[in-house]
């Protein structure tokens, strides 16, 4: 099929984000709780060296989101990196990222639920986590099937919040580092392994080319936002971390609830009454700004599917305000699902932690060898956008995720679950895309045999 036919079947939504909400939304899906709570995982491994960790995620981040900014101008669709796959490489590949990308989402947003739950309970102890959680999930749900400015408005306060309080923390932090101790306490081994938490923290970046089949200006709005939120994002993570393992011993940063946050220390120690509290609310912020991102990611890769004939055709369904409503909902009582999981046994949830883990990582590799496949039809001088360094840096983005895929393998602690849950995953993925190929060529065959018959009987009369 031709490209732009594949991409203008996602036609019909309206395109009402400006630039700034892309960037704001960008920042929104990247900078969540990995940031302010997840960090000292990463630290655990590293010590101070945690910098040169996510310096090193930040190279196949940066070469991912460039190669996506690439296509998304040529074709500005709300499958984005899905429809891409299905153009350039092949559609399966184009299936497989678009519902793994879904499953991750999914997963993500109920986690965040159930986080955001928790964090409540900070301002009203004995509440019922599951209460709250099933409230900000049916609220960020009616936000989403509002119109898209109305998501992209609530997302950019959402984001602002989160980074203000980055550069408050960086400025506070500046004015009270004191010496720091060793600075690749755990060896190379920590630090490569601290980049499994860095690819984690960038994850999200890619929801801006799925915004550019709404962005008002796309040829111009998302590359500019890319460029931006690429460079901002590296020095919140860079400079906040580099803070966190200067000012705080980094024996002490495995943080697990908000209260022994590193962020929350820096706080504290700048004679700011009520630093726990204020956290506590940056970090809720966090996570119902990852919720409302995702939830909107979520839809439109259903919305994606449907659309192309791999989904049911309800969920390419739009509102009066141009959001795929049917398909908002469905992902929102999938979310729900994994909420419940996650809250009645964590075992349940690792599970499908696993997934998502795996799936994300999968995702990012099916983009750069899409982007590959794409310069090869394309003229690079007749890009509207072009990024530096191809095919170095797409190819060193490729290496550094396989090897990032091959320790998280060999882990015989924490990382080994998302190969054990992963790989069977992708493939009931692929058997049940081929058994959908099938089913499409046989219902095909049967719609041509019955016109062949109609066009014989009409010429006999």
């Amino acid at each position: 099929m031709e490209a732009s036919a594949i991409a203008g079947r996602e036609a019909g939504l309206h395109k009402d984000l400006s630039r700034s909400q892309l960037v704001m939304i960008g920042l929104g899906g990247a900078i969540g709780t990995g940031l302010f709570m997840g960090s000292g995982v990463a630290i655990g491994y590293a010590g101070p060296a945690v910098i040169v960790s996510y310096a090193i995620a930040a190279i196949a981040a940066v070469a991912m989101v460039f190669s996506l900014s690439e296509m998304a101008v040529v074709h500005p669709t709300a499958g984005s990196f899905g429809t891409y796959a299905e153009i350039y490489l092949n559609p399966w590949a184009g299936w497989i990222a678009r519902y793994s990308y879904w499953m991750a989402q999914v997963i993500a947003v109920g986690g965040e639920a159930v986080a955001a739950g928790v964090y409540m309970t900070f301002y009203f102890p004995g509440t019922p986590v599951w209460l709250w959680s099933l409230g900000f999930a049916i609220v960020l749900l009616y936000f989403n099937s509002r119109s898209v400015n109305n998501f992209g408005s609530i997302e950019y306060w959402f984001a602002l919040i989160k980074v203000v309080a980055i550069v408050v923390f960086i400025i506070l932090g500046a004015a009270s580092i004191f010496g720091i101790g060793g600075f690749m306490p755990r060896g190379f081994g920590g630090v490569w392994m601290a980049v499994i938490l860095g690819i984690l923290s960038f994850n999200g970046i890619e929801v801006i080319a799925v915004t550019s089949g709404e962005a008002r200006d796309p040829v111009r709005a998302i590359p500019a936002a890319l460029r931006t939120m690429a460079l901002r994002l590296f020095l919140f993570y860079i400079l906040a971390l580099a803070i966190v393992v200067t000012f705080v011993p980094w024996t002490e940063t495995g943080a697990t609830v908000v209260t022994q946050s590193p962020f929350v220390r820096i706080f504290a120690h700048s004679g700011i009454r009520h630093a726990a509290g204020i956290m506590n609310f940056v970090v809720l912020s966090a996570a119902l700004s990852s919720m409302n991102t995702n939830v909107y990611l979520c839809s439109r890769m259903l919305f994606s599917l449907s659309r192309g004939g791999y989904a049911p055709r309800f969920l390419g369904r739009l509102s009066k305000n141009g959001t795929p409503i049917t398909a908002i909902l469905l992902s929102g009582a999938c979310i729900l699902v994994a909420a419940g999981l996650s809250k009645l046994t964590p075992l349940a949830y690792n599970y499908l932690f696993g997934v998502a883990l795996f799936d994300a990582i999968i995702v990012w590799i099916i983009i750069l060898l899409s982007h590959l496949s794409f310069r090869r039809r394309h003229n690079a001088a007749d890009l509207p956008v072009r990024m530096p360094g191809f095919p170095g840096v797409q190819l060193a983005g490729l290496a550094l995720l396989c090897a990032i895929l091959i320790t998280m393998g060999l882990d015989q602690s924490i990382w080994r679950i998302s190969w054990v849950v992963g790989v069977p995953w992708l493939v009931l993925l692929s058997a049940a895309y081929f058994i959908v190929k099938a089913r499409r060529a046989r219902s095909a065959s049967a719609a041509a045999a019955a016109r062949r018959i109609d066009a014989a009987q009409g010429g006999a009369h």
